[in-house]
């Protein structure tokens, strides 16, 4: 189906929430690039950056202080501010009769809401009640790869050692990692304020803050989100989190056990047929996906697939995306043009 002929004619006033963040420039730039039906557009954030010009289409609009009057005559309101914001005016936007498509982790794990890839669970956008929620960006690109293995031999276990990129943790992370870098270079002090240690030329192995099991918040949130996603609580996952001095795109390393045979050849086959994935595996000429390769680009990149000779059925692979686009700003919008054309 293409999603962008079936909207044509369907123009709808959209509100992006946390305008001037990461996530929020790059949902600005994919509208734009998807030529997203946008009829009217409000741009909307904190105090701090309100009254900031951004272009969109060739046309200047002035941020907005976000409030609970922010939303009268929004159709989609796609907020990336982070969960207390969206917990606090969520409801706003969809008492004004706004559906919110929401970034942060507030309602991911609320029965009730969606939790939405549109490559893996689309079916579930109509159910909504006005709120979708994005899940998590390394939740996303994870499963992806994995529902058309799961759809063919069932998973038994997932598990997964990420390596994450700083811009999941927001500009300031980013400029964190290329002041230290500098300051390295240059013999000066090193200056601690997103992270607990240094980032630059090492790796963290925190990501949010940890749980009394000893897990780590985004580590849960692998977990839990992708039983939820997967529309599967039989599939036993555990994940190890780890952020690494890496500008853009998360990789994974994954281990999947199955209920049934899975081979590599056959894995290649159905993951070269699946929405939103790409395979780039020839280990003869040093080909598999890198970060590097993968930011700014759309797809899910899947490679180093070989059998794990430990278990039965049993694969291992590589998995790496950028973490803004699909693992945040994208899905946000296919899950708007799915919500559109349907």
């Amino acid at each position: 189906m293409d999603l962008v002929t079936d909207m044509a004619g369907v123009l709808k006033n959209v509100a992006v929430v946390g305008a001037t963040g990461a996530v929020g420039e790059e949902i600005l730039k994919i509208l734009e690039e998807r030529n997203f039906p946008v009829r009217e557009l409000k741009l909307l954030a904190s105090s701090r950056s309100a009254g900031e010009a951004i272009t969109f289409r060739d046309d200047e609009y002035i941020v907005e202080e976000l409030t609970h009057d922010s939303f009268e005559e929004i159709d989609i309101a796609i907020f990336s501010a982070g969960a207390t914001r969206s917990v606090e005016f969520a409801p706003s936007a969809v008492d004004a009769g706004a559906v919110v498509i929401d970034n942060s982790s507030a309602f991911r794990m609320d029965p009730e809401i969606p939790l939405a890839v549109p490559e893996v669970n689309a079916h579930a956008i109509s159910r909504h009640n006005g709120i979708i929620a994005n899940p998590n960006c390394s939740t996303i690109q994870m499963v992806v790869a994995l529902k058309p293995l799961h759809d063919a031999a069932k998973i038994k276990r997932i598990v997964v050692s990420t390596y994450q990129a700083v811009s999941g943790a927001g500009k300031v992370a980013i400029e964190e990692l290329s002041g230290q870098t500098r300051a390295i270079f240059s013999f000066d002090d090193i200056e601690l304020q997103k992270f607990p240690h240094q980032i630059a030329f090492n790796c963290i192995p925190q990501i949010d803050v940890f749980l009394e099991d000893g897990s780590t918040k985004e580590e849960a949130k692998m977990v839990n989100e992708t039983k939820k996603i997967m529309e599967d609580d039989s599939i036993a996952v555990t994940a190890t989190c780890v952020r690494v001095p890496v500008f853009c795109a998360h990789s994974e390393s994954v281990n999947i056990e199955f209920e049934r045979p899975m081979y590599p050849d056959l894995a290649k086959e159905i993951l070269e047929q699946a929405e939103g994935v790409e395979v780039v595996d020839d280990t003869a000429k040093s080909e598999y996906p890198l970060a590097v390769s993968a930011a700014g680009k759309d797809p899910v990149y899947v490679g180093r697939i070989r059998k794990d000779p430990t278990v039965e059925s049993g694969l291992n692979m590589w998995i790496v995306s950028d973490n803004i686009r699909k693992g945040a700003a994208l899905n946000a919008v296919q899950i708007a043009e799915r919500l559109i054309a349907e």
